[in-house]
């Protein structure tokens, strides 16, 4: 079992920058991957990392706005968004998994979800 605890999600202006973490805790995977769901939509990829070479990829629509990172002592991944846009506007959610998909299938475990809501 592998358990996520996601935190950092809030309300902020559009152009402002938020820092979502994902602290993992239990057996590891390879990938860790960042999705969200806004209302009425269905759940979408935005980002992976792997764990041991830290290689990343991103969905077309945040590509050079977002970045996420991981620390491997603290067990710990970042999604760092920049550039927000009110389009932004959903529950994220960090998963582990061992493909690193982008899809959400391709993950076994979630966290709870953080809202992130940006005013325009």
């Amino acid at each position: 079992q592998v358990q996520l605890v996601e935190s950092g999600g809030g309300l902020v202006q559009a152009g402002g920058s938020l820092r979502l973490s994902c602290a993992a805790s239990g057996r590891t995977t390879d990938y860790m991957g960042w999705f969200r769901q806004a209302p009425r939509k269905e759940r979408e990829f935005v980002a992976s990392i792997n764990w041991s070479g830290g290689s990343t990829y991103y969905a077309d629509s945040v590509k050079g706005r977002f970045t996420t990172s991981r620390d491997n002592t603290k067990n710990t991944v970042y999604l760092q968004m920049n550039s927000l846009k009110p389009e932004d506007t959903a529950v994220y959610y960090c998963a582990a998994g061992r493909f690193g998909r982008t899809v959400p299938t391709g993950y076994d475990y979630w966290g709870q979800g953080t809202q992130v809501t940006v005013s325009s």
